[in-house]
This record gives structure tokens, C-alpha cells and sequence, in this order.
């Protein structure tokens, strides 16, 4: 009965209801058609992208030299995928985001919140998508990337932001007179693009009109300046995706600046064109792959049976098992969803460990993995910090190892405690549940081999990787079929197009701020009020924890370590060390209440309440605090192995 007035009331207004708003994935007719051929071009991208390294290694070990132009035509196919997954992201609905407003309780105002958050994120993307031609046409000579000009490649940036921006003003869900608002916000967002869109037709000789409009712009900018970042940092808390609020911030801070808002489109370009981050849609992935397989299951069998003898042995088999996961995912959730309900079965249902003390352990373990290579965040840290990937990668080995064998101990005071039965050890068992797994046993030491003996780069790893996988999973075990195989590749893109689509903005907001010498005069600041390194480095642990809680851990890299690096430098931290503190925090903060969010996917995975679920994870939220607090006030664990290499 309480259904259809409300329906009646949100159509007169024009405002939708949560169940009309939202996109279809399934449509028919023309957008079903761009649908498709938006996936499949996607697909392909990702699928030439993870074979251009594989040919360039094989052609370099046997032959003694690489393929022609492959590394350039690797990058700008970053970019393609990378766009691509973004526009297709913007579809699911799936980008990063903060959205506090979810813990608000009336629909109406969350509902309203969605709309101005829609029309925000119209209008920033509309003048993104129209800083490209200009980039485009005076940013770029045409030169061939393998035998495509790099002009076309570029075309993805307005197209992309341009699709991005008609998605978001599709997703207000507006109707009747108020469907107007969605084009106000397009066509507001061009004549802000006017100075760029000039530039293309005219490059340097803009009309004096043009000029002029250009100084009002920049005049209204200095005066909404102020306003303007705090309504984008509100509605970045609202639920405002985060990489539509860096994209407003760098527009807003480059227009009073008197910086050219195209240069954003620069920076896109040259932030999706580094070989550095090819690695990341890579072992995503891989790590999908994993998840869509019955390798968990595998995994699970083989190390029940070489662990079940000892003491908690089980927990042993669950940590590393979740390490592993976690270590090509980079997301610690995907571990929980994937593996929590067979690993729960086993642990609470067959060996009889408590409950709390199973969801507690599966709740905290989805996240160990990521100090282990190929840990796509550290990956990031080094790419952000211009730190050497190898010696970051190694950095996190020690550490990680501390945490494993931190729980692995609680675990078995726990077993011994509650009496957990131990099975006998039986070889031929053991020996048959190795054989089964074998192949993704085998996989994470061909990938530490290949990469930290110098044989391989990490690219060329992350393509070896994704094409061993891929065979182990399709052609051999035959897990996932032929034709679910491009379903197992969007799943994968929303991790890609979010994380991409951070990084793409993040690059002009990194290089304003160095540009203001915003980080040396906070390190200043720093240094005048708090003297002491080891002061320092309490609250750093204190203020990442909070930003574990708040975001998820590819968006803290990219938006709060620009900030952080220099302040590390300015007390000596050297910036190995700080990667991995900034890493373990933020595995701590995702299971710190109240929006730690392992503890929201735990309570979704598990069906227990968040208390409950909060109850659970403490004893491991205090034994992760520890390892937190060793790894940060002794920096050989964290430099040991780097310098070793």
C-alpha cells in the first residue's frame, strides 16, 4: 500500500525513486549494440596489452632482440583499455568512492544527494572531455605507435570523458520538466570550455573575445575558489566518485592559477602512457582469473592436507592461502567474497573452530597479502613516489612475513586452547592435492624468480603472468569455459577503470601542488612544530589509519601519499620504509570500526551484524596494530631486503 504513492509523488516532481534511477546493463536495440562493442573493444585492448610484453620478452630471449615499437604501442593501448574500463565503470556504476551518505537513513535525501552528485560529476566531465581536442591537435604530431598515429589513440580522451559525463547526467533519473537540468549541466560545462574549445580551431591566435572570456573565467575562479573545493570535498563525502572530485579540483585550482585547464588533458595522456603502470590491469587480472576458478578450492584441499596434522594447522593453510589471493588482487575484498564462504565451511563447519573466531580471522586475513609481489599497491607507491618498483617490492617481503606469522601464532594458541583435533598426515594424500594445484603453487615463485633475478621486467611478469594463468584456468583445468572467459575480464574492469581513472587526474593535482611548494612548506611546518622523527611517525600512523578507514586503499595511494612523501623526507624516512608504513596502515584501517570497509564486506559475506562483526576482528585488529607499531619504529625490516637487492 505504501508503494504507489511514493512512485506517484517522485514522477510529479520529476525525481526518480531508487529503483528507477540507475543504468541498464542489459538493454536492447542501438545502446545494447554500443554495449557490446564497448566491451569487446575493451577486451581486446586488455587482451593486446598483456601479449605485446609476452612477444617482446620471447623475442628478446631467443632472438637477442625486442619487437619494433612495442613498448610505445603498449603504453597508448594503456591508455585505450584504460578509458575504455573507465567508460565502462561509469556504466556499472562502480567507481571509487567514499558515499558516507549511505549511513543516512531517509531515502528522499539520499536520493537528492545522488542527483546533485550526478549533475557535479556532468559537469566536470564535460569540460574534461572538451580539454582533449585542443591536447589533440597541438599537444600531438601524429607520430605512428606501431602503425597507428597517436592522434587516434588520443581521440579516447573526449570521446571517454564525453560518454562519462552523458552517463552521469543519465543517472539522475530525472524526469518531466526537470530532465532540463542534466543538459544545463552539458552546456554549462562547454561554455566554461570555450577558451579550450577556441584553442583548437585557432591554437594561439584566440580572438580577443576569446581572451577576454578566458580573463572572467579566471577572475570568477579566484573569487569561487575557496566555495568551490569545499563543495567538491563535501561531495566527495556525499558519494561524488573520487576521481570526478580530483578532476573538479584540478580544474577549479588550474583556472586560478592562470594555467590552461587543457593542460589536464596533457596530463591524462601522460599519466595512461607509462610503462610503470601496465602492470596493474596485468595481474588484476590474474588475480581475477584466480577468483572466477575453482583454484581456491584447490588451493584449499592441498593445504588442508600438507597442514592438518599440526597444531592450527588449518590456520596456516588459511593465511597463506589468503595471502596469496590478496597479492594479485591488490583488494583485500575480493579475497573475502571469493574464498570466505569455502574457508568458513572449513573452519567453522568441519574442523570446529568458534565462529567469531573464524569470521574474525577470514575478516582480517583478506588483506596480509598486500606487502607480497606482485602487490599492485606497492606497485602504485613506487610508481607515485618515483621510488624503484624491485626495491619496494622486496620491502615488503619481511614485513609481510611478520604479519603472516603473527597470526599463524594467535591461530594456534587458539587451536591448542579450544582443542581443535589434528589429522593424521597421510603422503598419498598430500602428494595427490599438490598435483591438483600444482600449476598456481607454482606461479607466485615463477613470478618472485622471473622478476628479482633481472630475467624479466614487471610488465613482461604481469604478461607472463595473466597468459600462464589463462591456460592453467582455460585450457587445462577448464574451470572457467571459452566463452565465460570475457565475462571474467568485466569483472575485472571495474578495479582497473577506477584505479586508471584515479590516476589519470591525479597526475595534474601531484604536479600542482609540487608546483605551489605545498608539500616543503607543510614539511616546514612540520619541522617547526613537532621536532622529533619518532613524533612524527605516531601521527602518520594515526592519520592513515583514519584514511584506512575512509578510502579504499588505490585511492589513498593516489590522492594522500603526494603528501605525505615529502614530509617523510623532511624527517628521514627513507622512502622504501614509508611505502610500507603507509601499506600496513591502511591493511589496519580497513578493519578499524566504524567504516573500516572489510567489516562491511565481512558482514555482507558472513550475514552477522557490523557489531558482531567488529567484536570478531578486534583480537587481529591489536595484533596487526603491533606488527603496525614494529614495522614502523624498525626501518631494517623494511630496507633490509631492498638494499640486499
Amino acid at each position: 500500500m505504501t508503494e504507489k504513492p511514493v512512485e506517484t509523488s517522485t514522477e510529479s516532481s520529476g525525481i526518480p525513486s531508487p529503483v528507477q534511477a540507475g543504468s541498464d546493463e542489459h538493454p536492447g536495440g542501438a545502446r545494447g549494440v554500443f554495449y557490446t562493442i564497448e566491451n569487446m573493444l575493451c577486451i581486446v585492448s586488455l587482451v593486446l596489452l598483456a601479449l605485446l610484453p609476452a612477444s617482446e620478452a620471447v623475442a628478446r630471449i631467443f632472438f637477442g632482440k625486442g619487437v619494433p615499437g612495442s613498448s610505445a604501442l603498449g603504453m597508448h593501448l594503456l591508455l585505450a583499455s584504460g578509458l575504455l574500463a573507465g567508460m565502462i565503470t561509469t556504466r556499472k556504476e562502480e567507481h571509487l568512492s567514499i558515499a558516507l551518505v549511505q549511513y543516512f537513513s531517509k531515502e528522499n535525501f539520499k536520493q537528492q544527494i545522488k542527483i546533485f552528485t550526478n549533475l557535479l560529476s556532468t559537469l566536470i566531465l564535460t569540460v574534461i572531455a572538451w580539454t582533449g581536442p585542443a591536447f589533440i591537435r597541438i599537444g600531438l604530431d601524429g607520430e605512428l605507435q606501431g602503425f597507428i598515429p597517436d592522434r587516434v589513440f588520443a581521440l579516447v580522451i573526449p570521446v571517454g570523458y564525453g560518454i562519462m559525463a552523458i552517463r552521469f547526467s543519465r543517472r539522475t533519473g530525472l524526469k518531466g520538466r526537470l530532465r532540463i537540468l542534466p543538459v544545463a549541466a552539458i552546456a554549462l560545462g562547454t561554455v566554461l570550455s570555450i577558451p579550450s574549445i577556441l584553442k583548437f580551431f585557432y591554437e594561439f591566435d584566440i580572438p580577443v573575445w576569446g581572451e577576454n572570456f578566458s580573463l572572467f573565467l579566471h577572475q570568477i575562479s579566484l573569487v569561487l575558489k575557496t566555495p568551490a573545493v569545499i563543495i567538491l570535498l563535501l561531495a566527495a563525502l556525499a558519494g561524488t566518485s573520487l576521481f570526478v572530485v580530483m578532476g573538479g579540483l584540478v580544474l577549479i585550482l588550474l583556472e586560478a592559477a592562470s594555467i590552461p585547464v587543457d593542460v589536464a588533458a596533457t596530463d591524462i595522456y601522460s599519466a595512461l602512457t607509462s610503462d610503470s603502470i601496465i602492470a596493474i590491469p596485468l595481474f588484476t587480472l590474474v588475480g581475477f582469473f584466480l577468483s572466477e576458478s575453482h583454484a581456491g578450492e584447490r588451493l584449499v584441499k592441498a593445504f588442508r592436507r600438507l597442514f592438518s596434522w599440526l597444531p592450527g594447522g588449518m590456520i596456516v593453510a588459511t593465511v597463506i592461502i589468503c595471502a596469496f589471493f590478496t597479492s594479485f588482487t591488490g583488494a583485500s575484498g575480493v579475497t573475502i567474497l571469493a574464498l570466505g564462504g569455502i574457508l568458513y565451511s572449513i573452519l567453522s563447519e568441519h574442523v570446529k573452530y568458534p565462529e567469531k573466531f573464524s569470521i574474525g580471522l577470514l575478516t582480517s586475513v583478506g588483506s596480509v597479502g598486500l606487502l607480497f609481489p606482485p602487490s599492485l599497491p606497492l606497485i602504485l607507491v613506487g610508481a607515485m613516489t618515483q621510488t624503484s618498483v624491485f626495491k619496494m617490492l622486496a620491502g615488503g617481503i619481511i614485513p609481510g612475513t611478520i604479519l603472516v606469522i603473527a597470526v599463524i601464532i594467535f591461530g594456534i594458541v587458539i587451536s591448542v586452547k579450544t582443542k581443535i583435533p589434528r589429522e593424521p598426515f597421510n603422503v598419498k594424500h598430500a602428494l595427490s592435492s599438490l598435483k591438483g594445484s600444482a600449476l598456481e603453487i607454482i606461479l607466485p615463485f615463477f613470478l618472485v624468480g622471473g622478476y628479482f633475478t633481472g630475467f624479466l621486467s614487471l610488465v613482461e611478469i604481469g604478461a607472463a603472468a595473466i597468459i600462464y594463468i589463462f591456460i592453467a584456468e582455460v585450457l587445462i583445468y577448464r574451470d572457467i569455459p571459452i566463452r565465460e572467459v570475457p565475462r571474467v575480464f568485466l569483472k575485472a574492469v571495474p578495479i582497473i577503470g577506477g584505479v586508471l581513472a584515479i590516476l589519470a587526474l591525479s597526475q595534474s593535482l601531484s604536479y600542482y601542488i609540487v608546483d605551489t611548494n605545498a608539500p616543503a612548506n607543510l614539511a616546514d611546518w612540520m619541522q617547526q612544530t613537532i621536532q622529533s622523527k619518532y613524533a612524527f611517525l605516531i601521527l602518520l600512523n594515526l592519520a592513515l589509519l583514519v584514511v584506512g578507514c575512509l578510502m579504499d586503499i588505490f585511492s589513498a595511494i593516489l590522492i594522500v601519499l603526494p603528501l605525505i612523501g615529502p614530509l617523510g623526507a623532511a624527517y628521514g624516512v627513507d622512502p622504501v620504509h614509508l611505502g610500507i608504513i603507509f601499506i600496513t596502515n591502511l591493511e589496519v584501517g580497513f578493519l578499524t570500526p566504524p567504516v573500516g570497509l572489510n567489516l562491511f564486506l565481512a558482514s555482507y559475506r558472513f550475514k552477522r551484524s557490523f557489531v558482531d562483526i567488529c567484536r570478531y576482528v578486534f583480537p587481529f585488529l591489536l595484533i596487526q596494530l603491533a606488527v603496525v607499531l614494529l614495522v614502523t619504529y624498525v626501518p631494517a625490516l623494511s630496507v633490509y631486503l631492498a638494499q640486499f637487492f
